[in-house]
């Protein structure tokens, strides 16, 4: 038993040092940031070309960063580094509340499919049928083709590319008036402008039109929502919709910045959610991210079965690649998709004014993925770069 226990703790003492050796190798090989199209294709680099992630945190202005590493449907490591807010003490930690931006709309495509699981929503139904509080105003495109949760997951619903600005001092929009784009709400309202299904234009409100139908059907709030199908049954303990956060957890809230790396105030809405209103952890994320990925390949049905996890990761269209740097990119069921076979990734990028990111990444064949959170507006291309460098490390094994 002895040799037993020496045998097992010296094979954790040598993960450990193999774990600490390959952070400390993507810490300082962050290269400067050039083409999208390097994310998944990763090729060898010149020292010379190497930067580290504290410079790299440094020239974009970015105070914070967090992340979350899975191997083998685990989760590997996560880290943190900097500040919640620029000029203060409060250190980023892994359990540090981000704004997941529109990373979001996976748990809200997570709890669509759940229910389209135990037959409670219907992908190809007129999505009119379950919305109560609110109907998706009729017009000469609904007439010919009317919009199914399929359509609003894939952006292809004809809803307008909107945010969600409202009228100071002016109390907050319910979630009814925010469809209709009504005051307090300044945002467009949720109106058919093309014929469903004849093209992709991404769309926040189509998500929020979503949250109703979920909140119509299920008699309950969307923050319960999720917390009861997503959050409680996966232990993520440091998810919520619900915003402001509390006292307690606002001391561990990251604050955004802008360009210039200045502080700002949250600019969350308060009622429209499911788009991206999630507060969370990369560490959070990344639970997600495994059981998509562990459904995927029929080891786990506790969100999502084997069937319904593949539908969500089928190409529903290809995306344009100009929009994206030429990365050829098509679109799955509140996911976009990059590869096939093996090589198949799933992922969504997430941003909210006035400065917070986040980037999420997986691959389900494999069991390997990443999340990136980051508390500054250029935080994004940051994250690409910790990406890449992440890809080039674990692409060494």
């Amino acid at each position: 038993m002895a040799a037993l226990l020496t045998i097992i703790s010296c094979s954790r003492e040598n993960s450990d040092d193999l774990i600490k050796q390959r952070i400390d190798r993507i810490e300082n090989g962050l290269v400067e940031f050039t083409s999208v199209k390097d994310l998944f294709q990763v090729g060898s680099v010149k020292n010379e070309d190497l930067r580290t992630l504290a410079e790299r945190m440094k020239h974009y202005h970015t105070p914070g960063v967090s992340i979350a590493v899975i191997k083998d449907f685990a989760l590997d490591w996560a880290k943190a580094y900097g500040v919640l807010k620029a000029g203060g003490d409060r250190p980023v930690a892994t359990d540090s509340y981000f704004q997941a931006a529109s990373t979001s709309k996976l748990v809200a495509a997570a709890i669509v499919l759940h229910n389209v699981q135990k037959g409670i929503l219907n992908l190809e139904e007129d999505v009119n049928a379950y919305l109560e509080s609110w109907k998706l105003p009729e017009n000469d495109f609904t007439r010919q083709q009317k919009v199914t949760l399929r359509l609003l997951l894939t952006h292809q619903a004809g809803l307008p590319a909107t945010n969600f600005p409202q009228k100071e001092n002016a109390g907050d929009p319910t979630l009814v008036q925010v469809l209709k784009g009504e005051s307090p709400a300044m945002n467009k309202p949720a109106v058919i402008e093309y014929i469903p299904g004849i093209k992709w234009q991404y769309s926040n409100i189509g998500f929020v039109v979503i949250q109703q139908i979920l909140e119509d059907v299920m008699g309950k709030p969307y923050f319960q929502i999720a917390r009861e199908t997503v959050f409680e049954p996966l232990g993520m303990k440091h998810s919520t919709f619900q915003y402001p956060l509390n006292q307690k957890l606002q001391a561990k809230e990251a604050m955004p910045h802008d360009a210039d790396g200045i502080a700002c105030e949250p600019a969350m809405p308060p009622t429209a959610l499911a788009q991206g209103g999630l507060m969370t952890t990369p560490s959070d994320l990344a639970i997600l991210a495994i059981e998509l990925m562990r459904a995927y390949n029929g080891l786990s049905d506790s969100l999502l079965s084997k069937e319904i996890a593949h539908r969500m990761f089928r190409k529903e269209l290809d995306l344009d690649p100009g929009m994206f740097g030429g990365l050829p990119l098509g679109e799955g069921l509140g996911v976009m998709l990059y590869g096939e076979g093996e090589n198949l990734v799933f992922a969504h990028p997430g941003s909210n004014f006035p400065g917070m990111n986040c980037w999420l990444f997986g691959y389900p064949r494999t069991g390997r993925g990443l999340v990136v959170m980051t508390n500054g507006a250029q935080g994004e291309i940051l994250a690409l770069e910790i990406i890449s460098a992440v890809n080039r490390e674990y692409d060494r094994s």
